[in-house]
């Protein structure tokens, strides 16, 4: 048993070694023009590549992802009336809902959801 964990580690860190080694010197490091420009859509690059990106745009993001992690949780809720006190499933989904949409209002009155400054 002890002999066969040690070939198991040693053929896993032999063949570790022998793929690291042979993806850091097979690459061809030779980088041209094209490849070296920030664009690759056919398109010269009329302004740097490296302006940093608005803290609205990730706002968004982040509030897109908070919603679409709403509907995942709610979709076990047509499941919920079986089991044995399908009150208590209503009334915790819609504590959810209620949250997520106090949470929207204030987003919203606070020009968090407006795109332009």
């Amino acid at each position: 048993m002890n002999n066969l964990i040690v070939t198991c580690v040693l053929i896993a860190v032999t063949l570790s070694a022998v793929l690291a080694i042979v993806a850091f010197w097979l690459p061809q490091m030779s980088p041209d023009y094209e490849k070296l420009s920030p664009y690759e859509c056919g398109f010269d690059p009329l302004g740097s590549a490296r302006l940093p990106f608005s803290l609205r745009f990730f706002l968004v993001a982040i509030l897109f992802l908070l919603f679409d992690l709403e509907i995942a949780l709610l979709l076990p809720l047509p499941w919920g009336d079986q089991l044995s006190c399908p009150l208590t499933t209503f009334l915790w989904a819609s504590t959810v809902l209620l949250l997520l949409t106090i949470g929207l209002i204030y987003e919203w009155l606070q020009g968090g959801l407006e795109w332009a400054e």
